[in-house]
């Protein structure tokens, strides 16, 4: 039987994405014992030589625990990455999600397993997909219904129905940001993000968003009320960013309500790890949301959850 105490590895949990590398030290019960992270991105590591990355930043923890498996999710298990795991369908349950992994062994004798993501083949144009959120969805618990929002470049929104992850929508929200931010009009005019954010620049963005006049409905004009409102003085250059935050993402609470993900009085889950998580919740609100918070442990929390379905598989196990 594997150790469950809260001082035993046993996993090595990897979140290896574009621009990152993180792992994690986990017990079987989940306690996280110690933390890595890199920017050796898979983008970064020439000729896919992703193997020996991952044995020297191990290494140490090879050594101080012998060859403790290791489960890799996020980009490292797509087209780009190290090896492109097949997406399961939704409706996925966790044990769906535990069957499509693909697996191989390290040098040092190591199971490596790479978990699959998850693609809604109901979306149009074209079937919906990610990499690493499913992991989150899981960590914040798919035994009741509801409907949860992970922020981010590529934000999702799903839909918990009966045990499963029903369904599933994108929204570049963090990368039309970024876009906006770094390369139009509104890069030259703004002053830089404020640390800590002007909250009230950021709420009048939101309300512009949440707006029943049917101008609001106009994402690209309303994008140019940026420059407008610096004509007419009610916008300031250090306030520019965050009222183009909180247009960016009031407009996507507007479009995914357009899209029947959720209706005033409705409770959400938000499911992220960073700072994002207040800014979705402020939004949240302003559309007359109750918010459930799915807190910032999520990813390695759901793939505990595949990894304790793994150590069912072993022989050892009772």
């Amino acid at each position: 039987m594997r150790p469950v105490d809260s001082l035993t590895p046993a996993w090595i949990v990897v979140d290896w994405g574009t621009t990152s590398f993180r792992a994690a030290l986990v017990t079987l019960a989940g306690t996280v014992l110690a933390q890595i992270e890199t920017p050796e991105g898979i983008q970064v590591i020439p000729d896919r030589a992703y193997e020996p990355v991952l044995m020297r930043a191990l290494e140490g923890w090879f050594a101080a625990h012998g060859p403790l498996p290791v489960v890799a999710l996020g980009m490292i298990t797509s087209r780009t990455g190290w090896v492109e795991v097949p997406y399961v369908c939704c409706p996925a349950r966790a044990a769906d999600l535990a069957a499509g992994t693909f697996r191989q062994t390290l040098p040092n004798g190591a199971k490596l397993i790479f978990l699959a993501g998850l693609t809604d083949p109901a979306r149009k144009p074209f079937a919906d997909v990610m990499r690493g959120e499913e992991t989150q969805i899981l960590g914040f618990g798919v035994a009741r219904d509801a409907t949860l929002v992970l922020p981010g470049t590529h934000s999702k929104w799903a839909r918990l129905r009966s045990g499963a992850i029903e369904s599933f929508q994108t929204f570049v929200t963090g990368e039309i940001f970024a876009l906006l931010s770094q390369h139009s009009f509104i890069a030259k005019a703004g002053a830089g993000q404020n640390d800590p954010p002007d909250w009230a620049a950021f709420d009048s963005g939101v309300a512009e968003a949440a707006s029943e006049g049917a101008y609001a409905d106009a994402f690209l004009s309303l994008l140019f009320s940026v420059r407008t409102g610096m004509l007419a003085g009610a916008l300031g250059a250090s306030q520019i960013l965050d009222y183009v935050s909180g247009l960016v993402i009031g407009h996507e609470f507007r479009e995914a309500r357009g899209q029947g993900w959720f209706k005033t009085g409705d409770a959400i889950g938000i499911v992220g790890n960073d700072q994002l998580n207040l800014r979705y919740g402020k939004v949240a609100q302003a559309f007359g949301l109750k918010v459930l918070d799915g807190g910032e442990g999520a990813a390695i929390a759901g793939a505990m959850v595949l990894c304790r379905l793994f150590d069912k598989e072993s022989p050892d196990a009772d």
